[in-house]
Parts: C-alpha cells; sequence; structure tokens
C-alpha cells in the first residue's frame, strides 16, 4: 500500500468510524464563547471547561462585559481550568483589543486572530474552522500524538505538524480529522493504555503496538 493509499484508506476509517457531522465539545453561543471557552481549555478537560463555562457566561454575557471584569474576580470565577492567572489577564486583554480594534467581534483571519491576547494558531484554527468554516487544521495533543503513530508526520512542533498534515490531508477533510483523532484519542488511542486490540486503524497504523509485537 503506497502512503497515499494508506492516507486515502485512513480518512475513509475515520469517516465511517467517527461521521462527517461537524461536532465540537466546547458548548458556546457565538465566537466570543468559543474563543474563551479555547482558552480556557488550555491543560484543561472540555468537560471542566463546560461547567465553568455554564455559568461565566451567565455572569458576563459579552465581551463587553468581560473588558470590565477585574482580573481578582475572574480568576476565581475560572479557578478550576488551571492556569487561572494567566488565563484571566489574557480573556480580559483579548476582550479590549477585540472592542478597540474590531468593534467587538471576532475577526476571521489567521494573522489577526493570532495577534489577540492568548491566542495561538491552535484557538485560531479552533474558531476559523468552527464559526467561520474556513479549512483548519488544530494541533492539540491528541492530534500531535496520533498523527506520529499513524506516519502522517515526524514533527514534534505543533505548527511544523499542520502544516505537514495541510499537505497530504484534502482540505475538506481538515476540520472532520481533528474532531475524528480527538475522539479517537479519548476512546481508543489513549496515551497511557491505547486499546490497539480494539483499534479500527490497527491495520493502517505502524504505531500499532499489539502489531508490531508480532
Amino acid at each position: 500500500m503506497t502512503k497515499k493509499e494508506r492516507i486515502n484508506e485512513i480518512i475513509r476509517i475515520l469517516n465511517e468510524e467517527y461521521g462527517t457531522e461537524y461536532k465540537i465539545y466546547l458548548e458556546h453561543k457565538n465566537a466570543w464563547e468559543l474563543l474563551v471557552a479555547t482558552i480556557l481549555s488550555a491543560q484543561c478537560t472540555d468537560a471542566r471547561v463546560n461547567i465553568v463555562t455554564k455559568d461565566l457566561f451567565v455572569k458576563y454575557p459579552d465581551v463587553y462585559a468581560f473588558a470590565k471584569a477585574k482580573q481578582s474576580e475572574l480568576e476565581k470565577d475560572i479557578f478550576s481550568t488551571g492556569f487561572y492567572k494567566n488565563k484571566a489577564k489574557n480573556i480580559i486583554a483579548c476582550a479590549n483589543q477585540l472592542i478597540d480594534e474590531y468593534g467587538g467581534e471576532v475577526p476571521s483571519d489567521i494573522d489577526e486572530l493570532t495577534r489577540l491576547s492568548g491566542v495561538g494558531r491552535k484557538t485560531a484554527n479552533v474558531i476559523r474552522g468552527n464559526i467561520f468554516n474556513e479549512p483548519s487544521i488544530v494541533v492539540d495533543t491528541h492530534v500531535k500524538r496520533i498523527s506520529n503513530l499513524l506516519g502522517l508526520t515526524k514533527e514534534q512542533d505543533p505548527v511544523k505538524i499542520e502544516y505537514d498534515l495541510m499537505k497530504i490531508l484534502p482540505k475538506e477533510q481538515w476540520i472532520l480529522y481533528n474532531l475524528q483523532i480527538i475522539a479517537h484519542g479519548r476512546k481508543i488511542c489513549i496515551a497511557r493504555r491505547p486499546k490497539c486490540g480494539e483499534c479500527v486503524l490497527s491495520n493502517v497504523c505502524p504505531g500499532n503496538k499489539i502489531k508490531n509485537k508480532k
């Protein structure tokens, strides 16, 4: 099987196993809420973020409310997400940037997004893909680890991984690949205890521990 054939088979299996519906796990009603939720999700589970934002978005209903928030109070509100001091500082700064430079609206351009406080390429691509339907690849821990196991990249730097995947995956698969690999990483290809024996990708995965033991 050539590399191209293997990539096509990986895509076919992922689509069959996890579907082709766009679904993001962070709960939100608009671009700003998704931006805040994604900032909070750094080193934190989506489930925990959703618990926190349920009350947070009631207390601070829009970007203007966040811009006026007291950092010490916001820190208490998001404490359980970890790294709360930096996250609170960045969220307030980001809100003020959006108001001052974009009239309170979240931009879609990758360079404009990454200029915002607390927003790297991962967060920017989450916004671009899920709000503006711009083809984008989000390299989180699951995508980084599993893409290496699948032999789709040898890089460890998230930006280099992003560009590697962009070269070999069709654009219409970029957002889906993110969602499918995250689901696969949570359900089957778990970092500390991968279930290689139950993995639908086992026959096309160079990192399959069971296959490689034979």
